[in-house]
């Protein structure tokens, strides 16, 4: 038969960890300014690479265009 001092333990020991969960961090691990960045700069590199047929000068202008695009969206969800 099982003994009600052990299961006081069990309750006591369970307690600690009842409100662990509860906590929620408001800061996130990255920025979405450099993830947008990232991803602005690919698009414009797939956009201007068939849009102008592979011609260097357009791919790089794409990418920065890409890129600056996408910093001020990701630092526009920064913000909020």
């Amino acid at each position: 038969m099982a003994r009600s001092h052990h299961r006081k333990k069990h309750k006591e020991h369970l307690r600690q960890f009842k409100n662990k969960g509860d906590t929620v961090s408001t800061t996130p691990k990255t920025k979405a300014s450099g993830i947008f960045t990232a991803a602005g700069a690919v698009i414009g590199l797939a956009v201007t690479y068939f849009g102008t047929e592979g011609s260097i000068f357009w791919i790089l202008v794409g990418v920065i265009a890409g890129g600056t695009a996408g910093f001020f969206i990701g630092r526009g969800i920064d913000k909020e």
